[in-house]
């Protein structure tokens, strides 16, 4: 049995010092020690402070300096799920939904796991997709348009113009 697989689950560089619980300035010198112990690899992140106060008598594993750089904002989604799926169920529950929006709409959503695809059937005017959304069980039948694959970009030019507020003019 290889006991590394386990091993190799190390945590990600600190914001803070594991000794002074000081957190890290953009810029800073810090030391990674790894320290080897019956549960596997342990990680502490030490300021230069830290590091000279040490106990060096401790031997990590290993150790390193690096220079502490905040990681950068996650990037908003390109549609805030939210958003989307309010959007979509306002179209569904207009009068006249426009399919081939809320068939792409309800398409994002299922790759943002919201929604999920649970039947395919056929009706007298074609293809319906059955969703479901996983947290409130709330079921969407969205006709399938048959969108071709010239149409695409417009639709998508379309969910985007109403996304950006142009919900207004939907009557409900």
């Amino acid at each position: 049995m290889n006991p590394l697989p386990n091993e190799w689950a190390i945590k990600h560089r600190a914001e803070f010092c594991a000794a002074t619980r000081r957190p890290f300035a953009p810029g800073e010198y810090f030391y990674t020690l790894l320290y080897h112990d019956a549960d596997g690899y342990r990680r502490e992140d030490l300021s230069e402070e830290a590091w000279r106060n040490r106990n060096e008598n401790i031997r990590p594993f290993s150790f390193w300096k690096s220079r502490y750089e905040p990681l950068p904002p996650k990037p908003a989604e390109p549609v805030p799920r939210e958003d989307a799926e309010q959007l979509f169920r306002r179209l569904m529950a207009s009068n006249n939904p426009p399919a081939n929006a809320c068939y792409v709409l309800a398409a994002m959503l299922e790759r943002k796991r919201v929604l999920k695809q649970v039947n395919t059937e056929q009706n007298e005017n074609g293809r319906v997709l059955i969703y479901e959304q996983g947290t409130t069980g709330d079921v969407f039948v969205v006709p399938d348009p048959q969108l071709r694959l010239d149409e695409v970009e417009s639709v998508q030019n379309e969910v985007a113009q109403l996304l950006r507020g142009a919900t207004d003019k939907i009557e409900t």
